[in-house]
Parts: structure tokens; C-alpha cells; sequence
């Protein structure tokens, strides 16, 4: 293990980057290939997905109901695509770059994008209407949209801060942000009524896919040669003290 360890760590960082992109995609795919083989054959996770929609219908009470809605509403791809979209620009204009900013948009769009295709692809009823709280949903289920936009937001966020300046307070903010407020995300569908238990396991592996993915692309040659070619004319244009 040590070994392995010393022989990783002589690695070019480049690559270092990369390998961990790669373990990322192929370990959250692998997970996400296992969820979706078990909802199909309704085997593994699958087959505790009713006993945990009726337990948490069973769970349902007014003094908590208002926290989970207020979750889902901030959470639904309308809201985080605009709290997203606000954050970059606020990023971009504050300091002056383009780059993760906007790499972060694009993982949110793609994130729709492929949410959808899924959806469609899987053609996965929800759990029961009469047991929704927040009105009518005729969408497919599985995954989460709002679990997977989540989980891409918050991750890939988290990612494309502490890529460039890693800090202890930083890296301490990001893992709570990821503990917290994924897994509150996706008990508020549980809850609500609108998601099985395997959709949001889904969501979150492919969240990982995602979120790999994007670490490979922000660690791509080329484009990492014109993000700091971007960020040094930036630096000369800025005037002198």
C-alpha cells in the first residue's frame, strides 16, 4: 500500500489530475450501472424502495413538511440554474475570469441535458400521486433531477474553488456543504413523495461521473495552456498599485 502510495505520488501531476478524473467516472459508472441494473430487474436497492416511501409517508409531519418543500423548491433545476447562473457572474466580474465560471454553467447545462435523456430513456413511473405534497408531476423518476443538479452544483463547485487555492477552511466548508446539503436534498423527494430511494442513489453516482468529468476537462491541456494565458493577461492589464 505504501508503495503504491510513494509510486502514485511520482506521477506528473498532469497525470495525477487525470487518474483521479478517471477513478471518479469509472467508479461513480460503475455504481450507477449496478442502481439502474436493480431497478430494472427490481432486485438490490430496488426492492427497498417501497418499504422507504411508506416509511417516510409515515414520518410526514406539518412542523417539518415547510423545511422539505423549501428544500425542493430551492433545489428544482429552475431555481439552482438560476442560483448558478447569478454565482458565475458574480464570479466572472469579480474576478475577471471566464474560465470556471463558466465551465460551472456548462456542467449544469449537461446536467439537464443528460437528466432528461435518462429520464426517457428509463421511462420509470414515480411512486403514487396521491402521495405527492407539492401538486402534480408527470415527469419520469428515475434519477432525481434535483438530487443530480445538486450534487453537480455543489460538487463541481466545490472542485473548481479548491482547484486553484486550497485552503483549510475552504476544504472543511465544501465536504460539510457536500455531507449536508446533498443527502437533505434528496430526503426532501423522499419525503415529498415524488422520488424512490434508488432514483437519488442514482443521481448522486452520477453526480460523481459528472463531477469527474469536469475535473478532466478543466485539467485538459490545451485548455488549461489558455486559462493561464487568460489569467496572465489579466494580471498585465490590472494597474500597478
Amino acid at each position: 500500500m505504501q508503495e503504491s502510495l510513494s509510486n502514485f505520488m511520482t506521477v506528473p501531476p498532469q497525470r495525477r489530475a487525470y487518474l483521479r478524473a478517471l477513478l471518479l467516472v469509472l467508479g461513480g459508472g460503475a455504481l450507477f450501472g449496478v442502481i439502474l441494473l436493480s431497478v430494472t430487474t427490481k432486485t438490490g436497492i430496488a426492492a427497498w424502495d417501497q418499504p422507504v416511501h411508506d416509511w417516510f409517508v409515515a414520518q410526514r409531519s406539518g412542523s417539518v413538511t415547510w423545511l422539505w418543500e423549501t428544500v425542493t423548491t430551492v433545489s428544482s433545476p429552475t431555481y439552482l440554474s438560476v442560483i448558478g447562473l447569478v454565482f458565475a457572474v458574480i464570479w466572472a466580474v469579480v474576478r475577471r475570469e471566464i474560465w470556471r465560471p463558466g465551465l460551472l454553467m456548462a456542467a449544469m447545462a449537461f446536467t439537464v441535458a443528460i437528466s432528461y435523456i435518462i429520464k426517457h430513456a428509463v421511462d420509470r413511473p414515480r411512486p403514487s400521486a396521491a402521495d405527492f405534497m407539492m401538486g402534480p408531476d408527470d415527469a419520469f423518476s428515475f434519477p432525481s433531477g434535483h438530487t443530480l443538479g445538486a450534487a453537480v452544483f455543489i460538487l463541481s463547485l466545490g472542485y473548481l474553488l479548491l482547484s486553484r487555492h486550497s485552503t483549510k477552511a475552504r476544504r472543511i466548508t465544501v465536504v460539510a456543504a457536500a455531507v449536508v446539503l446533498i443527502p437533505a436534498v434528496a430526503m426532501s423527494r423522499l419525503y415529498l413523495g415524488y422520488h424512490w430511494l434508488s432514483d437519488v442513489c442514482a443521481s448522486v453516482a452520477l453526480g460523481i461521473v459528472l463531477l469527474g468529468l469536469v475535473m478532466a476537462v478543466d485539467t485538459w491541456q490545451p485548455l488549461q495552456k489558455w486559462s493561464n494565458a487568460a489569467q496572465r493577461r489579466k494580471a498585465a492589464q490590472a494597474p500597478a498599485p
